[in-house]
């Protein structure tokens, strides 16, 4: 069962376990505006379950119906102005939220495997660079500290209940299928825009903000590695490298023969405040003990999400 699964790592984590020919829940919550766009494709192979991490009883009643043998709690508010406008709600969600989950694994199925998506924002504040696993928690925002809680308890359930609950401390990843409220699909989807006419330039903040970006197709498959484990464990995913976003224009701009200096305007009020840690994460443990490596490039990456915008806006 994976609760997110109409969200960018839901959809790719479902395909994914389809093709391992797993049977796929995913936990959905009632709304009169659902948005299944990223899982259209395969939605006839899912069983969908209506539920939400507000609700305590609705998660006993999805696990008593799918009887999950892993869990995939990919579900919350990830979006960091979201959380800044709505910390209640995200604190309900994100944090208690995982609570709640686990609770409901702990009374209805404890044999279940659980996989929490945590971030490398539980990292925001430390002064360690690169981070690994054992490096303290040290939050800056909300998101961060809800996901520092569900991190915590987490670790807890698998301490105390002896729970197959695992930790995905997961760096920056993107996709075609981002939200377009975040950065990478931004420029993406304008660099598309201006390249078909749409429009004429791209207004955005710092080119110098670094990120450890990779690919979200590659990260779903550390989230399953970690489930197949004998022993529950925590693991950093990340691909090691960091770049500007300056570098990720370059290459945008650079796939559809164009400068971005012609067309990008830097404005004051979208420069995010930044602390002095630069969150880059060491995967040194996943690539030791899971095997795992990502396997698609930056470069590759950016390219992808352009080529999946120019399609979306109507050109080649």
């Amino acid at each position: 069962m994976i609760t997110g699964i109409t969200g960018q790592d839901g959809s790719y984590l479902a395909e994914f376990l389809l093709g391992k020919a797993y049977k796929v829940y995913g936990l959905v919550r009632r709304s009169s505006t659902i948005n299944f766009e990223r899982i259209m494709h395969i939605q006839d192979q899912i069983g969908l379950i209506h539920g939400d991490l507000l609700d305590q009883n609705s998660l006993i009643e999805a696990l008593k119906l799918s009887k999950p043998d892993e869990v995939y709690n990919l579900a919350g508010i990830s979006f960091l102005p979201s959380c800044f406008d709505q910390p209640i709600l995200a604190a309900e969600s994100t944090a208690l939220g995982v609570t709640r989950l686990l609770e409901a694994i702990r009374i209805t199925k404890p044999d279940t495997r659980f996989y929490q998506a945590s971030t490398s924002e539980i990292f925001g504040n430390t002064t360690e660079a690169p981070q690994n696993e054992e490096t303290a928690l040290a939050p800056r925002n909300q998101y961060g500290i809800s996901k520092a809680y569900a991190h915590w308890v987490t670790l807890f359930y698998r301490q105390a209940y002896h729970l197959f609950a695992c930790s995905g401390i997961c760096y920056n990843h993107e996709s075609p299928r981002r939200g377009i409220e975040f950065l990478p699909r931004k420029i993406s989807d304008g660099v598309a825009k201006i390249k078909l006419g749409k429009a004429k330039q791209l207004v955005l903040g710092s080119l110098e903000a670094k990120r450890d970006w990779g690919f979200a197709g590659d990260y779903v498959k550390a989230m399953w590695l970690m489930l197949q484990q004998d022993h529950p464990d925590t693991f950093i995913v990340a691909t090691g490298l960091v770049h500007t976003v300056k570098e990720l224009l370059e290459i945008a701009f650079g796939y559809v023969g164009l400068d971005y200096r012609d067309h990008v305007v830097c404005d004051p009020k979208f420069v995010r405040a930044e602390g002095e840690t630069l969150l880059v994460g060491d995967s040194s443990k996943a690539r030791r003990i899971l095997g795992w490596k990502p396997e698609v490039t930056f470069p590759e990456l950016i390219e992808m999400m352009v080529k999946a915008d120019l399609g979306r806006n109507g050109g080649y």
